[in-house]
């Protein structure tokens, strides 16, 4: 039994105070203090098994490629979840239409610029500086100044000794994409031209700045920022672009995206890591040389550098397609018994109730938590003949035992509740919008001890109080996108799921006491609801 009278008493005068309490253990959250009467006199903190399953989402799933403001690259491969293989597919679309490249166009160079998310904590930075570097267009002498950072990984830094290789392919796709606000499922598959590689480069997992400076006057000659640059086949892009000069396919993007529907940046390897970069930072230069004649006159005719851009951003669709391989691995043996996501609104059967609960960004599954009916009929007995007041409700989920290894545990959460035929946010995170309110606490994540506590105060007065109707609460590993301006939550369906890399394992039920599950509950890890209510 806990007090919390005088917590009661202060609430009305310090709302942040219990804003503060809300993240201590045995805490009150913010909706539960505001509704629990200031006059009751000792507090209750129970524990209640509760029906856990694993939901399998089929490996896929339906994204609005719009909705993409990151991508993944890499492979993985791990015992538990199985592999998975990741490319980024995307459109492309010229700078400028019915372009003129002038008279005998031949192409220099074709660069490919990816900016791959990075570290920038000091002690992982390196510089390298060249004293007496020389300029080649026009032999300057100089100083060239190169700083390196590790890209931010996901998956294995190194395999044996070394570290963990990629090589970066490009080929060109060869379906029309359609258009950015159009669906596409994660696993969707491409045809590529596979006859032509447009560019192959080993990956060290570093990007780079390069600053070049004058000796003579410490003016910039190059400052470059922090990326990943590849070169592409010249003769591609030469018969490709260049050669189409005044041909309809350049006459406008309609024409073009039908024309040169996309590439396909993809890794070699099957094993090492995953990578992640905002799209529309992504692009295309293409470096030529022309014939300029004087207009003095002489006549005289000059090779002059030019250059050109095929735009990667945000007009165009793109998104990471996801491959996996699950033979073998611990997950596909879960996934026999797990609850298909067509049948989510009927899920429970006594062969579903899963001891393992696997989580798995990028399509990967998600698990379903379910009151059982003798704990909510239990509660709402307390509060017909008690006049119990729920003041905090929580679902915890801890790490199992099996999940203990190096790769980093997801820092948040998706949380549906499903009712009848409507998939919501839980109505905490609108009442308590503006109150303190957090959807999803960590504990311990960086130790094999993690949990997760998701408070669902509202959910369960609504069900004890009021008799609501409750199916299910479905949980993804993710996060919920923002508007940049306001900080409003954009829709359930807006958020990092199809690219967020992140998986692991929880304690499900107990399956040597199923016939317990929805009772009180002591010391255990399995999958419970925790509350405290407040009795007269």
């Amino acid at each position: 039994m806990i007090k919390i009278k005088t917590l009661m008493k202060l609430f009305p005068l310090v709302l942040m105070g219990v804003i503060v309490l809300n993240s201590c253990e045995g805490e009150l959250d913010n909706f539960g203090s505001q509704l629990v009467d200031g006059n009751a006199s000792e507090g209750y903190d129970k524990a209640y098994s509760l029906i856990a399953y694993n939901v399998d989402n089929h490996d896929v799933q339906k994204v609005v490629t719009s909705q993409y403001d990151s991508v993944r690259i890499g492979a993985f491969n791990e015992d538990v979840f199985g592999g998975q293989k990741v490319s980024y597919i995307t459109q492309l679309r010229l700078n400028t239409y019915n372009p003129d490249f002038g008279k005998n166009p031949v192409i220099d160079s074709v660069v490919l610029t990816l900016k791959p998310r990075y570290e920038t904590a000091t002690d992982s930075v390196k510089t390298n500086t060249t004293e007496d570097y020389v300029y080649p267009d026009g032999n300057v002498a100089a100083k060239k100044v190169v700083t390196t950072y590790p890209v931010r990984k996901y998956g294995k830094y190194k395999i044996g000794k070394d570290v963990a290789p990629l090589t970066i392919k490009v080929h060109e796709v060869m379906d029309f994409l359609g258009s950015p606000a159009d669906s596409i499922n994660t696993n969707k598959t491409f045809t590529l031209n596979t006859d032509k590689v447009l560019g192959s480069q080993a990956f060290n997992g570093t990007v780079n700045s390069v600053v070049i400076t004058k000796d003579s006057d410490a003016s910039e000659l190059l400052n470059r920022a922090v990326s990943f640059r590849m070169k592409l086949d010249n003769a591609f892009f030469q018969d490709k672009i260049i050669a189409k000069q005044g041909n309809q396919v350049l006459k406008d993007a309609a024409s073009f995206i039908r024309y040169f529907r996309g590439i396909s940046i993809s890794v070699e390897q099957n094993d090492g890591y995953l990578f992640s970069m905002a799209p529309n930072d992504a692009g295309i230069t293409i470096y030529y040389k022309n014939d300029v004649t004087a207009t003095d006159g002489t006549g005289n005719v000059t090779r002059t550098k030019q250059e050109t851009t095929l735009n990667l951003g945000s007009s165009n669709v793109h998104l990471s397609q996801v491959i996996y391989s699950r033979a073998g691995s611990n997950y596909g043996g879960a996934m026999v018994n797990a609850v298909d996501i067509k049948n989510i609104l009927n899920p429970i059967t006594s062969d579903k109730f899963a001891p393992k609960l696997y989580m798995q960004g990028m399509g990967g599954s998600s698990i379903g938590i379910k009151i059982p009916q003798y704990t909510s009929d239990a509660l709402k007995q307390k509060y017909k003949d008690d006049k119990i007041g729920i003041v905090s409700a929580k679902i915890r989920l801890y790490n199992d035992e099996s999940w203990d290894n190096s790769y980093k545990k997801p820092s948040s959460l998706l949380v549906q509740e499903i009712i009848k035929d409507t998939v919501r946010f839980l109505p905490d995170m609108t009442t308590l919008s503006s109150a303190g309110y957090t959807l999803v606490k960590t504990t311990n994540l960086s130790t094999k001890e993690a949990y997760y506590d998701i408070g669902i105060t509202a959910s369960l007065k609504d069900i004890i109080e009021k008799n609501s109707k409750h199916d299910n609460f479905i949980i993804n590993v993710g996060s919920y996108l923002s508007n940049s301006s306001t900080g409003a939550l954009l829709g359930q369906t807006y958020n990092d799921r199809p690219y967020n890399p992140f998986r692991i394992v929880l304690k499900g039920i107990d399956e040597n006491n199923i016939n317990n599950i929805g009772h009180e509950i002591q010391k255990s890890k399995n999958a419970q609801l925790r509350i405290i209510y407040t009795k007269k």
